[in-house]
């Protein structure tokens, strides 16, 4: 509960939203300036999971842990 406590927190969706802007970076930089076209189209759509979670106040894994889907919902069950 403790790691779906953490990524509902503002530093866990912060974090999720860098991750995820770090990994669509680096897959336009392998798309368009490595030439590995679909390890960088795949790593940029990989990326778009824990950006578009951050976003939307979503935790993914939380189910796995016993906790609730959305965000909101995981720190009202963590008080």
């Amino acid at each position: 509960m403790a790691f779906a406590s953490f990524m509902a927190s503002t530093a866990g969706r912060t974090l999720r939203v860098i991750v995820g802007l770090g990994l669509i970076g680096w897959g336009g930089y392998l798309a368009l300036g490595a030439n590995s076209m679909v390890v960088g189209i795949l790593l940029a759509i990989v990326g778009l999971l824990p950006l578009v979670a951050g976003l939307l106040d979503v935790c993914v894994f939380a189910p796995l842990f016993g906790a609730p889907f959305s965000g909101a919902n995981v720190r009202a069950h963590a008080r």
